[in-house]
């Protein structure tokens, strides 16, 4: 028989001077409660009560193993309590791993935002390492991981977070030395810089849709902050997350092409583990970085 259960009977029973008494109060059977101390006698290897017809009484060695039941169930029972109350709390650590690309442009500026806003929740934040099984993560203990493609998992819950605009530009110099494309088609013509993750390149929306596959790069780069320093360098025409770009719009350094073919935006999913109660800082990661974005958004529209 469990353990834990026989020594809670047994210090109720110690309690209460009587197995009647343990047994109303534990809302079992006096012959169960009964049961317990005898299974609990033959564990530890001696008589820990005497029966009577009229009461019950601890021997010495029941009085000493009483102290220490009580005590043992006492740390239990607090340890649960502090650790059922820990979820409710936006503190503790929390793991997070996400593809180097969204790493090192709006993700990693939105975690150094939420670091700074919630001191008492540690982040560890990974980039890179991610493995193509939704529910890797958990396995090597993170608590949340970021993907950009579409996911459907039973084993994981899943939030979009936001959406990421992307758009196609070269900079001025080389729109001035070599001209601007008037079509899809006529990319081929141009210096184009890739991301290998985007050996086609997805143009316009809907039944417009055009796939350009990129023949021929001019430089394959897997970082868009490379590839942006690239264009900006005069290099070529590259394909690049739009919200980090858009000072460099503004100022005319950098070109938005073929705006009428804009790519369409693609999704931030956090996911994050399944089954009971989510942790109350894993809660509120996800609202906070749910709101940062739809701000970084709001102010890219303006």
């Amino acid at each position: 028989m469990d353990r834990l259960v026989v020594m809670r009977t047994f210090v109720t029973v110690a309690k209460s001077s009587s197995f009647s008494g343990a047994a109303r109060e534990l809302n079992i059977s006096g012959s169960l409660v009964s049961r317990h101390v005898a299974d609990l006698e033959r564990q530890v290897g001696v008589r820990l009560v005497n029966r009577t017809a009229r009461s019950v009484s601890l021997t010495d060695a029941g009085h000493q193993y009483a102290e220490f039941a009580e005590r043992i169930l006492d740390e239990i029972d607090a340890e649960d309590h502090a650790l059922s109350h820990s979820q409710d709390a936006p503190e503790g650590p929390i793991s997070v791993i996400c593809p180097k690309w969204i790493g090192t442009l709006d993700l990693g500026t939105a975690i150094a935002a939420f670091a700074r806003d919630h001191p008492k929740i540690t982040v560890k934040f990974e980039l890179g390492g991610m493995s193509d099984r939704n529910y890797d993560f958990l396995d090597r203990g993170y608590d949340v991981a970021f993907h950009t493609r579409d996911l459907r998992d039973s084993n994981v819950l899943i939030r979009r977070v936001s959406e990421l605009p992307f758009l196609l530009v070269a900079s001025e110099d080389y729109v001035r030395r070599k001209g601007r494309p008037a079509s899809v088609a006529e990319l081929a013509d141009f210096d184009c810089i890739l991301h290998p993750n985007d050996p086609v390149w997805r143009l316009g929306s809907g039944s417009d849709t055009i796939h350009h596959k990129v023949q021929n790069p001019a430089v394959v780069a897997n970082s868009y902050l490379v590839i942006e320093k690239l264009v900006e360098a005069g290099c070529g025409i590259a394909l690049i997350p739009r919200r980090p770009a858009m000072k460099r719009l503004a100022e005319g350094s950098l070109i938005e092409l073929l705006p009428e073919h804009a790519p369409p935006a693609r999704s931030l999913y956090a996911v994050h583990g399944p089954g009971g109660r989510t942790p109350e800082r894993v809660k509120v990661f996800l609202d906070f970085m749910t709101d940062w974005f739809r701000r970084a958004n709001e102010s890219t529209e303006v």
